[in-house]
């Protein structure tokens, strides 16, 4: 199976990261840009770099863009530029379309033209940054997609001394346990007794719902503040649940 082919309009620092990123998984890159100097500082690492304007229909053709699977138009401070990349791409038939937009209204333009998938990377990353500083016993998370991680947590105190077939994790909280690293050894096990007892220093590694993962992680420490802890055993299971949790613990 060939690794998919990528093209990216617009070498800026989001386009140009992009292309290094994928460039370093062993991806196929044509990076494109008008300005020689952006092109220039992808070019030892892209599979190859181009100068010219996005906005020519005819010069993505000349240069095969129809080949590749997914095009990423990198532009996103400029509407007319990046409307015209997006609707180039999908006249010539790439099959999925990523682009950047500055704001909301870009993004909204940007999806009804035909872009699969329309990013603003620092709102983004601003509601990324504000996630991972209200979380407390979360000490990995690894996106796969818009709704699950791969999540590493440390074991809230409540459930230290039951067993996991007790808490019943998947009905309770909607978590598939993969493994439990033991926090002072490091070592991981993937093989799990439903019947181990958790302990203090355990580590959960976990598939779950982001949103709900990390809404469930902030919960436990405000409840916890509040002097409710006693009861977290009662709520865990409620998380997600805001309107249930803010009338058992206002």
């Amino acid at each position: 199976m060939k690794n998919r082919q990528y093209v990216v309009l617009g070498l800026g620092v989001f386009g140009s990261t992009i292309t290094k990123t994928l460039s370093q998984f062993g991806c196929e890159v044509l990076a494109i840009d008008k300005d020689p100097e952006c092109v220039q500082r992808v070019s030892e690492f892209a599979t190859k770099a181009v100068i010219g304007d996005i906005t020519d229909q005819q010069f993505l053709i000349d240069l095969g863009v129809e080949e590749f699977d997914v095009g990423i138009v990198a532009i996103g401070n400029h509407l007319e530029e990046s409307l015209l990349g997006v609707l180039n791409l999908k006249e010539i038939g790439v099959p999925y379309i990523i682009a950047k937009a500055k704001n909301k209204r870009f993004k909204v333009v940007l999806e009804k033209i035909g872009a699969d998938r329309v990013c603003r990377p620092e709102k983004e990353m601003g509601e990324r940054v504000a996630r991972s500083l209200l979380r407390k016993n979360i000490t990995d998370l690894i996106e796969l997609d818009d709704n699950y991680s791969v999540v590493e947590m440390k074991v809230p105190q409540a459930w230290v001394g039951h067993s996991l077939q007790g808490l019943n994790l998947r009905k309770n909280y909607g978590i598939n346990i993969l493994g439990i690293r033991d926090e002072k050894t490091h070592k991981l096990e993937l093989s799990v007794d439903p019947q181990y007892s958790i302990r203090m220093d355990d580590h959960f590694l976990m598939i779950a719902e982001t949103e709900t993962i990390e809404k469930f992680d902030y919960l436990v420490e405000v409840l916890k503040n509040r002097r409710v802890h006693k009861e977290l055993s009662y709520f865990f299971p409620l998380v997600g649940c805001g309107t249930m949790i803010s009338s058992n613990v206002g």
